[in-house]
């Protein structure tokens, strides 16, 4: 079975039961290296996750019958590399136990509500300005092409400049600083 699991925001303590559970039984892990060092008494075989797709694939596919676990940076559904995996292999071969995402904990962190929020992503991809303005409660991960501070500026552009942003940097979840778009923090936005 390959199972994939969603680390949460930050450090292991916002692991889930299901999936610390699903590591220990682990006969193979998978993940980038920051996730991958979280597990310095994993005994089994390991995978560096990088660019190179193909190679994971083919990685796993030779691991058929044993237990594969893809350690997952934020929500493994949401342009995460649990629908890559599901795609690949299909519904039947992939477990996906989701994890406290980084929206989520922040979120509750500000004590912001998720009704009616639109969810996105800025993280390797390319930004529709316009759709993310036409929004009234957005939250958007974002990656260093295109963060906080370009977010503003589009919003400003627009006429949006009144719009809130709440900010969590690094999905450390030690900073979540609520500013209007048009509003400075030390001097920058």
């Amino acid at each position: 079975m390959l199972t994939v699991v969603g680390m949460g925001p930050a450090g292991l303590q916002w692991l889930i039961p299901a999936a610390r559970e699903a590591i220990a039984a682990a006969e193979a892990l998978v993940g980038g290296s920051r996730h991958l060092q979280q597990f310095p008494d994993f005994a089994g075989e390991r995978f560096a996750l990088g660019a190179d797709m193909p190679a994971l694939l083919a990685w796993i596919e030779a691991r058929t019958g044993r237990r594969v676990v893809v350690l997952a940076s934020g929500d493994p559904l949401f342009y995460g590399i649990g629908t890559r995996l599901i795609a690949h292999f299909g519904r039947e071969r992939v477990q996906v136990i989701p994890g406290i995402s980084a929206v989520q904990y922040l979120c509750a962190r500000a004590g912001i509500d998720m009704n009616d929020m639109w969810l996105t992503s800025s993280h390797g991809r390319a930004v529709s300005f316009d759709a993310l303005a036409a929004h009234r409660k957005v939250a958007m991960v974002t990656d260093g092409r295109c963060g906080p501070r370009e977010i503003a500026a589009q919003l400003m552009a627009r006429g949006k400049g009144h719009r809130w942003m709440v900010i969590g940097e690094n999905g450390d979840g030690k900073r979540a600083d609520p500013l209007a778009a048009g509003q400075r923090r030390g001097g920058r936005i």
